[in-house]
């Protein structure tokens, strides 16, 4: 009796937890509430607030203490504060689609299932629905920690006055699957992107040397492929595995178990500091010996870590290059400052891509 005691009184206590969290969640809501009513009252329309919101999820993370991990709960209050945008408007971002693509996981990830996720068929397309105003924010894959940069990406940005607003990361797992009609012992073909099947060679070469390998636009297109045929698989993740009803026959085959990547959020406007920032520049650099070397100097000089360097053709000039540069800090930071100024004297050209919260999840 003891034990029935203690469990009921454990339940009630848990009850009365559940009350207060909804309190405490509705006061959260109300509050949002009127700091939108104050900012309308300021003539400020962007309600959502890249570098506020990084910095209330790492004040959640730095003062968390358990049992759930910090990256648990900074998922359950960002779904909170996504539910609380959304009472004044909820945010419509662009991703490479269709439905069940890595990229809509990571701007779910970033946003909060309350924000409208809007499919798009390229990386261009995103580039143009954020740009028209049609959505507020776009996401797009830049690198994979596997095979490297995403080249679209950087290539859109050339031609783009788009910003950089922020950036998420997320965790990478394939999964080999197949659809209520396929024949398990008869499988001759895989689809998957370009980019999955890369990530799970090793593994495709052990299991199903023989079967062909066949490069689609997405993930999901390969997962809705598979539907309706009876002797093909698919490589994709968790989200499309879910949204087109397919069986996993293989988990987690990619052939890195840290295999990640990293996706960019593209908006209009620029991000204040949030006090934990990376920037993005591209430049291009005028043709004459030690160019590069000239271009690496003045971050050792001013103490400024370069996170990335990539080169691309240049569209205006034959065997020319330009290059994106990404390093620690925001265009505020006087280091970062000195660093920009020394550039744009060497330099032939140089944009600002961005200054932004580095990813928090």
């Amino acid at each position: 009796m003891s034990k029935k005691h203690s469990l009921e009184s454990l339940r009630d206590q848990i009850d009365q937890i559940d009350l207060q969290i909804m309190r405490s969640i509705s006061e959260r809501a109300q509050c949002a509430q009127q700091v939108a009513e104050v900012k309308k009252g300021q003539g400020d329309q962007a309600y959502y607030k890249p570098e506020r919101e990084a910095q209330v999820l790492r004040q959640i993370m730095d003062n968390n203490v358990g049992p759930l991990d910090n990256e648990d709960m900074a998922r359950l209050f960002r779904q909170i504060m996504s539910a609380c945008l959304a009472l004044e408007q909820p945010i419509k971002v662009a991703y490479l689609g269709p439905e069940g693509t890595f990229t809509q996981e990571a701007a779910l990830k970033h946003f909060g299932d309350s924000a409208i996720s809007v499919p798009q068929s390229a990386i261009d397309e995103v580039f143009r629905e954020v740009l028209a105003g049609v959505c507020h924010y776009g996401v797009v894959p830049v690198e994979n920690s596997t095979e490297g940069v995403i080249s679209h990406t950087l290539d859109s940005f050339m031609d783009s006055s788009l910003k950089i607003c922020g950036e998420v990361e997320l965790r990478i797992h394939q999964h080999f699957m197949i659809g209520a009609n396929t024949n398990k012992d008869n499988i001759t073909r895989v689809y998957s992107h370009a980019q999955s099947l890369a990530q799970c060679r090793q593994w495709l070469n052990a299991n199903h040397p023989a079967i062909d390998r066949v490069a689609v636009s997405s993930n999901a297109e390969a997962a809705k492929r598979v539907q309706g045929e009876w002797n093909s698989a698919a490589i994709a993740g968790d989200m499309a595995c879910e949204l087109y009803d397919l069986e996993k026959l293989w988990e987690k085959i990619e052939d890195r178990p840290d295999n990640s990547t990293r996706f960019l959020i593209i908006g209009r406007e620029e991000v204040p500091r949030s006090g934990d920032d990376r920037t993005s520049i591209v430049v291009s650099v005028r043709n004459k010996p030690g160019a590069l070397y000239d271009l690496l100097g003045p971050f050792r000089r001013h103490d400024v870590d370069m996170t990335r360097l990539e080169s691309r053709p240049a569209r205006n000039s034959k065997w020319s290059y330009v290059f994106f540069i990404d390093f620690q800090g925001h265009v505020d930071d006087q280091p970062v400052a000195d660093v920009l100024a020394e550039l744009a004297s060497e330099v032939a050209e140089l944009r600002v891509l961005g200054s932004y919260p580095r990813a928090v999840l």
